[in-house]
């Protein structure tokens, strides 16, 4: 199902209080400036903007001039509030011009809490745009500054929300011990807002945690200290996080309840943003629950909403459910459509990993509906974004290494200019000391060749370590770093020195022995991330690759290919053990077990495989094509259960086979016996986790 989105916003006080001095404020002939007064305003002001943004935005305008005429630390938080308003209700670029007066203001004036606040802002603001790195870098250097500051309720937000930042970043240890400590502080401080705030956070991250229990039985804590505020929106906030738990529980009644009380608080206080991320939630819920109507229904209410926002990401998640909805409905066309438009605004965001996640679900949507080619076309695109990150994660890799070696490089530099500084300021003395001491002149050639003999010394150590670094960037550079095996880039290369050529396979004619290609891909492996972690995945994906070199042999080439896929070149091999092989490998991998804290897991792998070479039209596929094949045959094997292999034994007539009306439909090639392919199936086993 494809989730909501958040924007993240402050933290701020009691609503009870704010909508009754949001009258006075709307009668008041005139402000004070009195800076008690001011405030006191602002303080109720913010509790408006954080559920009612629409309505603190004109409250704002209204005082402008008395807020940029205030006192330093009143200008601040009248800066900080204005940049949340204008951010929450579509105006980006003033927000992030706000947010930077805010932070000159803080540096101008060398004050931490303006500076802290500024920096917090922009973090909030960067998240919003799908920037994380530079967010949570804002984040934690806020954090750090609003430890040096008195300001309780700052350090208190900061802190919540450096929380959050390791959380995104699958840091779930680190999150929890940071929001823990804010969960204690904020009771020790008594206040009902700042124990409801750190509270909903700590109980979402239970969630991650996969202990819905637990942080469900943190809500009804935080409830407790919720009815103290009086707020409507404090109640709203604790439902949402409430939906959220109940779905990680599995339990979508009670999430639906949670969403519909949500909806009722939200609309009460006309909340309009909270409750266009309500409707969005509910669209999923309802999806979640086989309900598609409903699911349809609220999709296109939350798109009505989102535009009236001017929230593109709202939209963007409201045309994927109401496409996935359409699509169950029956009414495939437009629910294609829909889904091709969420597609396309993810692809105009630049949020690759979320627009892999939706192609994924995509695929499965279509497997399902019958649409075999289509999902086809959806896997492809998925894979192809899945190898673009990879191979961005590779080349970071890569990128770190060498900015360790050129520091390196940096430092034994600096160290071999100032051995030869030493050396010149030991030669000047030298002179001075001749014309005076001849005596020691022995003394002083004595000491300079040991100088220049320990400068050799280290020179031949540099060196030494140079050459070190060389191998290993070099060995770097064709092996894959969680896996050891070799990466595509050293297969690329490899392979430009195999031509293709020879007798080969599928000629026609029977022969003793052949080369193979085996293409492996895991079966439901984002399953495995999404459920116990990316830590199990690559647990997952390095006991794969460890099985590998077990079941095949030395002399056969085995390479990490992409995210979650293997590619296996064997350079010999008996023409008929093909399919003994791909049954080996199957039952090999689906026997593996992986520790994964105090159970196992155990997976099963998808695969595609052919000879090579293989010859087509009386001559020999270049490799690439090959790989193409194999690849084709891996995607007929997930399409038609997974845990198989098909393989391409050969073609009905090879001088007369057409390779590219083959490779546009593998599958309708072989049923019109223009192929002959080679099906093994493995020995069923589900995705599990056992207990030790």
């Amino acid at each position: 199902m494809f989730a909501a989105l958040h924007r993240a916003t402050a933290r701020p006080r009691s609503l009870a209080l704010a909508a009754a001095l949001c009258a006075a404020l709307c009668a008041a002939p005139a402000c004070s400036a009195d800076a008690a007064t001011l405030t006191q305003r602002l303080a109720d002001i913010r509790e408006v903007n954080r559920f009612v943004p629409e309505r603190a935005l004109p409250m704002l305008r209204e005082i402008e001039a008395e807020g940029r005429a205030a006192p330093l630390p009143e200008r601040a938080e009248f800066l900080n509030q204005l940049a949340s308003a204008q951010y929450v209700l579509g105006h980006n670029e003033e927000a992030l011009a706000t947010t930077e007066e805010l932070i000159a203001l803080g540096r101008t004036h060398k004050d931490t809490v303006a500076l802290a606040k500024g920096l917090l802002r922009k973090g909030y603001i960067e998240s919003g745009e799908h920037r994380l790195p530079e967010s949570h870098r804002l984040i934690r250097e806020a954090e750090q500054l609003a430890r040096t500051t008195r300001d309780f309720d700052l350090r208190l937000r900061t802190l919540i929300s450096t929380g959050e930042t390791y959380a995104e970043e699958g840091n779930l240890p680190t999150a929890l011990d940071r929001l823990q400590t804010a969960a204690a502080l904020a009771r020790q401080s008594g206040d009902p807002v700042q124990i409801v705030m750190t509270l909903n956070s700590l109980a979402r991250l239970y969630g991650l945690l996969r202990d819905p229990e637990a942080g469900l039985k943190l809500l009804e804590e935080a409830t407790t200290a919720a009815l103290k505020t009086n707020s409507p929106g404090r109640m709203a906030t604790l439902k949402d996080a409430e939906y959220g738990l109940a779905i990680a529980a599995r339990q979508y009644q009670r999430g639906l309840r949670a969403l519909q009380d949500a909806l009722a608080l939200e609309r009460k206080i006309g909340a309009h943003s909270m409750v266009a991320y309500t409707l969005v939630n509910l669209s999923d819920c309802y999806l979640k629950l086989h309900d598609y109507r409903n699911a349809a229904n609220y999709a296109e209410q939350t798109i009505q909403a989102a535009r009236k926002l001017n929230d593109r990401g709202l939209e963007i998640t409201a045309r994927l459910n109401l496409g996935q909805a359409y699509m169950a409905l029956g009414r495939l066309v437009e629910g294609k459509r829909h889904i091709e438009a969420g597609l396309a605004g993810y692809e105009d965001l630049g949020d690759k990993p979320e627009l892999q996640m939706v192609l994924e679900e995509y695929g499965a949507a279509l497997e399902r509906a019958g649409d075999l080619s289509g999902a086809l076309h959806a896997y492809h695109r998925e894979r192809k974004i899945s190898n673009e990150l990879f191979e961005q994660r590779r080349q970071q890799a890569v990128l770190d290494l060498q900015s360790k070696y050129e520091a390196d490089k940096k430092q034994q530099q600096i160290e071999l200019l100032r051995s030869e500084n030493q050396i010149k300021s030991a030669e000047l003395d030298n002179r001075r000391l001749q014309q005076r001491v001849w005596w020691l002149l022995a003394v002083v050639f004595a000491l300079a060749s040991a100088v220049v003999g320990l400068l050799y010394r280290k020179v031949r150590h540099a060196n030494a370590a140079l050459h070190e670094k060389n191998r290993e960037l070099k060995q770097q550079s064709v092996r894959d770093p969680l896996t050891a095996l070799y990466n595509r880039r050293h297969f690329l290369e490899f392979m430009r020195g195999v031509p293709g050529k020879g007798t080969g396979a599928a000629t026609g004619a029977p022969e003793e022995t052949t080369g193979a290609l085996f293409l492996l891909d895991v079966d439901h492996f984002k399953h495995i991330n999404d459920t116990y972690g990316h830590a199990a995945g690559d647990a997952v994906l390095t006991a794969i690759a460890a099985g590998l070199r077990e079941i095949l042999r030395e002399t056969d080439m085995i390479v990490r290919w992409g995210g979650e896929e293997f590619l296996a070149y064997l350079p010999t091999i008996p023409a008929g053990g093909l399919d003994e092989v791909a049954q080996r490998i199957l039952n090999g991998i689906a026997s593996i077990r992986v520790r994964h804290g105090e159970g196992e897991l155990s997976v099963n792998v998808s695969i595609g495989y052919a000879p090579f070479p293989i010859r087509v039209g009386g001559q020999a596929l270049p490799w690439e094509r090959a790989v193409n094949l194999v690849d084709m045959a891996l995607y007929l094997a997930k399409s038609h259960g997974r845990n198989r292999a098909y393989g391409v034994r050969g073609f009905a007539d090879p001088e007369k086979a057409c390779i590219d009306e083959i490779e546009q439909n593998l599958e309708r090639a072989w049923r019109a016996g223009q192929v002959d392919l080679s099906v093994v199936l493995g020995e069923w086993k589900e995705l599990r986790i056992a207990s030790a």
